[in-house]
């Protein structure tokens, strides 16, 4: 458990972590597929590709499905899937179990939050706007925004600046081997969250987490009732 008081503020990762987003991802790379005739993917093969950006998001796709991958091609399906995106980007998208109370009991027991993604900045700020929790941030960055996107801890980093406070006060907490490697390099506190991605993810040094609200007892700030079991 970090001791009571160092650390001010938690910073999340977004897809995976936070929010199930993978219905909306995968139906905005399907509609590209369609265009070219080519048959749409499930769900959970899509969502295995997501966390590292768009534009890899695509590539990687397109590699295992023996499809086009020359820049051009890759360039332009990114561009249709965030337009795609653009369109319906919570349309079907939900909060892992308890995320939204949870980052409620955080933030009323002082913790500041923030949000490192590499989701592109603008439909970062529309989803957490739909969802109605982006008054519960002090700051979100998305990739474009950032010096350089995760797995760069200049990304995470560059959150905690806009927060107004040093990396040795915040924790990070997400899902991927990308937040992960981001962690380590930024030299903060991970932990992992069950689902998404969480179960894969192999890092000796994270702290694996039941639900957000355990974060009250690892960072001290719990009462009683909120020691997890």
């Amino acid at each position: 458990m970090t001791a009571e008081g160092q650390i001010k503020a938690v910073v999340f990762d977004l897809d995976g972590t936070l929010i199930d987003s993978a219905p909306d991802i995968a139906a905005a790379v399907n509609r590209v597929l369609a265009e070219h005739g080519w048959a749409p993917l499930e769900t959970d093969y899509v969502e295995r590709f997501i966390g590292d950006g768009p534009k890899t998001l695509l590539l990687r796709i397109l590699q295992e499905q023996g499809l086009p991958t020359d820049d051009a091609f890759v360039e332009a399906s990114k561009n249709a899937y965030l337009q795609n995106y653009a369109e319906a980007p919570a349309t079907h998208t939900t909060f892992f179990a308890h995320v939204a109370e949870d980052l409620r009991a955080l933030k009323a027991s002082g913790l500041r939050l923030g949000i490192c993604t590499n989701k592109p900045h603008g439909l970062t700020q529309t989803v957490l706007s739909i969802l109605g929790i982006a008054e519960l941030f002090d700051s979100a960055i998305g990739a474009d925004a950032a010096p350089r996107r995760k797995p760069d801890a200049a990304h995470l980093l560059a959150v905690v600046d806009a927060m107004g406070l040093d990396k040795d006060e915040i924790a990070y907490v997400g899902d991927t081997e990308v937040d992960s490697a981001c962690a380590r390099s930024a030299g903060v506190p991970f932990f992992i969250v069950p689902w998404g991605g969480g179960s894969h993810v192999v890092d000796a040094d994270a702290t694996r987490i039941s639900r957000l609200r355990d974060l009250l007892f690892h960072l001290g700030r719990a009462k009683a009732a909120d020691v997890p079991a």
